[in-house]
């Protein structure tokens, strides 16, 4: 098994091989503007059916939560599975996860942000496209806080 490092190492080889032009990274682009408005239509960025999930009062944000989880187990097992390589033809690796403490810790403060504020970082982007302008409070709040588990890094509980 390859360590983190090594696929980090391996994943920037990979990156300085396919340098394209500007005009290829518009399939991203595209992909998340669709992604946006699914989120949008399939109202997982209203804050009211956030606050109904964490109140146990409706089964849409379980509903939707939960078919995720299932696509990518899916995806995962096919992917393993059949050796699916990437689209520039590279091997696809997925590296196994070690449980640790500190992902209930930040699973939990993950918890508390979420309902407390209505989002999570996937809908932050299309909630300040819908003109929610409050909500980039909440995003530059999610980035400080990932700035500032960056700099405790080391110390905090892994």
């Amino acid at each position: 098994m390859k360590t983190t490092k090594q696929l980090q190492q391996d994943s920037n080889s990979r990156e300085n091989q396919l340098q394209q032009k500007w005009y290829h990274q518009l399939k991203y682009l595209i992909t998340g503007i669709v992604f946006g408005i699914v989120f949008v239509k399939a109202e997982i960025i209203s804050w009211f059916r956030i606050q109904e999930m964490f109140r146990l009062q409706s089964f849409h944000m379980y509903g939707v939560i939960g078919s995720a989880v299932l696509t990518g187990m899916i995806s995962v097992f096919l992917i393993k599975k059949f050796n699916i390589k990437a689209i520039g033809g590279e091997k696809t690796s997925i590296a196994p996860k070690k449980f640790s403490k500190g992902q209930i810790y930040g699973g939990l403060i993950f918890g508390f942000g979420w309902a407390i504020t209505g989002a999570c970082p996937g809908p932050l982007f299309a909630q300040i496209g819908t003109g929610a302008f409050a909500v980039a409070v909440t995003l530059l709040s999610a980035i400080f806080g990932t700035w500032i588990y960056g700099y405790f890094r080391k110390k905090l509980p892994h």
